[in-house]
């Protein structure tokens, strides 16, 4: 960390300002982006902050509260406030959970998944790393061993797409994996593992279209993995009616 940005000043605000906590959370995030803070980094204590923002401790707390909402940043029991694994980016952002009909759900994830997963597949084969196409191998192999070992590999199947969404080196697609991973998890749940086998060859076909740098390849993979997705969840629908 640079001695500039760590003897930086951040602002001092109004303290008539109503929403303060608000302004400070703000204030907080310009911190760890002027320090340039990384996941899993800690943030100046609680004094150290209030000081320099001229505000006191107790608003610092409600703008850590606000960023903790936020998946900003965490709390540590006893070790401080950290940024956090995945700032921003939280489990359910859509609020998913809430919503009660899970295989129109799933249905309505699966045909958002068609407009964005084969584009990223494609963006994938372009630009993958020989390290990242490794990591993908790894993971659709783990995914099939688990499989044929009678046993659950929702983590996996979930860490083979975000290796690919990562391998297209564009950040905001890796910041759509909340989603993907929705979509997934509810996909698992609502079919229990019925097409298991057919993930496992459409990944397959992913990968070795990644593997040969061809877009078009690991687009129509892609496709042929979500609209099996697609086909199951609708013969899933048609026996509930």
């Amino acid at each position: 960390m640079g001695k500039k940005a760590e003897g930086r000043k951040l602002k001092s605000i109004d303290s008539n300002n109503k929403l303060l906590p608000e302004k400070v959370s703000e204030q907080i995030v310009q911190l760890i982006s002027d320090r340039k803070l990384k996941a899993g980094e800690k943030l100046p204590n609680e004094f150290e902050m209030a000081e320099q923002l001229n505000v006191g401790r107790g608003t610092i707390r409600e703008a850590v509260k606000i960023l903790v909402s936020r998946n900003v940043v965490e709390i540590k029991r006893g070790r401080g406030t950290f940024v956090s694994e995945t700032p921003g980016l939280m489990d359910d952002p859509l609020g998913f959970a809430f919503m009660e009909d899970k295989k129109s759900l799933a249905l309505d994830i699966c045909e958002v998944r068609m407009m964005i997963e084969p584009e990223i597949a494609a963006l994938a084969a372009l630009r993958a790393t020989r390290e990242q196409v490794e990591k993908i191998e790894e993971y659709a192999k783990e995914v099939e061993e688990l499989f044929n070992q009678g046993k659950p590999y929702l983590e996996k199947d979930i860490l083979f797409h975000a290796e690919i969404a990562r391998a297209t080196g564009n950040q905001v697609t890796t910041n759509l994996m909340p989603v993907i991973q929705s979509g997934i998890s509810l996909f698992i749940d609502v079919t229990d593992y019925s097409i298991a086998n057919k993930t496992i060859v459409t990944h397959r076909e992913v990968l070795e279209a990644i593997k040969r740098h061809d877009p078009e390849g690991a687009s129509e993979a892609m496709k042929r993995h979500l609209e099996n997705n697609r086909i199951q969840i609708k013969l899933l629908m048609k026996k509930m009616e």
